[in-house]
């Protein structure tokens, strides 16, 4: 290669960077890795430091109330209504997935939104069953509701000496739920990096790179946009 070459590719690569398009603005990028970090810390300690996980909860808690928020009056790239599409849409994109012609969209693609919507839903399940969990009267109160013909029994119970704990019954089924919630989350978590990297190779393009700077390749002839 010529010194002529090299500057043609170095000027080329330095045009394709200047010509790159925002995409994730800041506050898509800070709620993304927050989120990661935020999980990943609650995950890490759930069995042995409660404080911690608490707090790592309400901030999952936060982060995805205002991504819902921000779904709704964000950029353009952020809003559900640019990137959320149905059922019969998006199978037809995981179809097109599978025999590897499906088109670039600079935003989120069907499976991408669908995945976004399976880990906003999944997260606040999982938020609210552990608040639940460290509520004993709300939780107490949600079993009442739930179960309002057995209290007379749970009184009876109580003054044989044999009663059961409203917190006790309430965190049985709730903590079930909450780590089953939590499992499923860390499954999701596996298959979205595993759609990104495939996304990556598929159209030539770093998406975590993109996730950090915010900033994409323009849309080429044939990208959705």
């Amino acid at each position: 290669m010529t010194i002529n070459d090299f500057a043609s590719t170095r000027s080329g690569s330095q045009d394709t960077a200047e010509r790159r398009v925002l995409v994730w603005d800041p506050l898509v990028r800070l709620f993304h890795w927050g989120l990661v970090g935020a999980f990943a810390t609650a995950w890490l300690t759930a069995e042995d430091i409660q404080p911690v996980h608490q707090l790592a909860g309400y901030a999952v808690a936060g982060l995805v109330g205002f991504r819902i928020l921000w779904g709704l009056v964000g950029s353009r790239y952020a809003r559900f209504t640019q990137f959320v599409r149905g059922p019969v849409r998006t199978a037809s994109y995981i179809k097109k997935m599978v025999t590897g012609r499906e088109r670039r969209y600079l935003g989120h693609n069907p499976a991408g939104a669908a995945m976004v919507v399976a880990i906003l839903v999944t997260l606040s399940g999982t938020a609210l069953t552990g608040w639940l969990l460290e509520a004993p009267d709300a939780a107490a109160g949600q079993v009442q509701i739930v179960t309002p013909a057995f209290a007379e029994n749970d009184a009876n119970e109580a003054e044989a000496g044999t009663g059961v704990n409203l917190e006790e019954r309430a965190g049985g089924p709730l903590k079930d739920i909450h780590e089953t919630l939590a499992d499923l989350m860390l499954l999701l978590v596996v298959l979205h990096v595993g759609g990104v990297a495939l996304a990556s190779l598929r159209h030539r393009e770093n998406l975590v790179r993109a996730m950090l700077t915010g900033r994409k390749r323009p849309p080429a002839p044939g990208d959705i946009a």
